[in-house]
């Protein structure tokens, strides 16, 4: 166990500097058009600017680099943690192919289907006042997803033996569509969009923020993968 956290840690270590690097070149951007377009609004309301906690420069470079490296860091432990649970109980594929399949399952159910109810927000979208429940809201919506993932995983390996295997998976997928539906129709819809906010700016940042998650997701799968066929080719070796 030991040295598969190591390998999710590096995995998760190499995909966080290359989500950084993309988050530095098309993401920093986007955030300093959002900045400056709060900035206005704050000028023509005649409202006084929060005081700058933090330099604008230190979170674009040491704050964002180091955000990224533990968020990424700790998902590749948390990832290793699924790898060893999953492999050998659930699945029964080689290394790289169940890492890449956890990775695909995870990047769905936390965070693409709760993306698609809550999506991700620039600065000066989003009243600070609603914080915590926009918070609540977006966690409860990736329980939500987790659970239905699991029912459908659940579902599917009873319904392999009757249907076969690959109407096992439509029938789980469609167990997990309905699920997750459901949650998103019954949890509230949250819109605080400036109406005078650029189109582009939103769709540019929301679509860098899919992007990172995208590249640690799918980074840490595969990094992960190579490790762990690589390492179990030597015990091969060796014994």
């Amino acid at each position: 166990m030991g040295q598969l956290l190591m390998r999710g840690m590096l995995a998760g270590l190499l995909a966080a500097l290359l989500a950084f690097s993309f988050a530095k070149v098309y993401g920093e951007p986007q955030v300093d058009r959002a900045i400056t377009f709060e900035e206005h609004q704050h000028s023509h309301s005649g409202n006084a600017e929060e005081p700058e906690l933090v330099s604008r420069e230190v979170q674009a470079s040491i704050g964002l680099f180091t955000g990224v490296v533990v968020f990424g860091t700790a998902l590749g432990g948390l990832f290793a943690l699924a790898y060893a649970f999953v492999g050998g109980r659930l699945v029964h594929f080689p290394p790289r192919t169940t890492a890449i399949l956890i990775a695909v399952l995870g990047f769905l159910a936390v965070y693409i289907v709760p993306y698609l109810k809550y999506p991700a927000n620039p600065p000066a979208v989003g009243d600070p006042d609603t914080i915590t429940y926009r918070t609540q809201l977006f966690f409860g919506m990736i329980a939500f997803s987790i659970a239905a993932m699991a029912i459908a995983i659940s579902a599917g390996r009873q319904f392999a033996d009757k249907l076969g295997g690959w109407n096992a998976i439509l029938a789980g997928g469609a167990i997990y569509v309905v699920l997750t539906a459901l949650a998103a129709y019954m949890l509230p819809p949250i819109n605080e969009v400036p109406k005078t906010f650029p189109a582009d700016l939103l769709w540019n940042f929301r679509v860098v923020s899919f992007g990172i998650q995208g590249i640690l997701w799918i980074g840490i799968g595969l990094v992960f993968g190579l490790l762990t066929d690589r390492a179990l080719g030597r015990k091969a070796h060796l014994s």
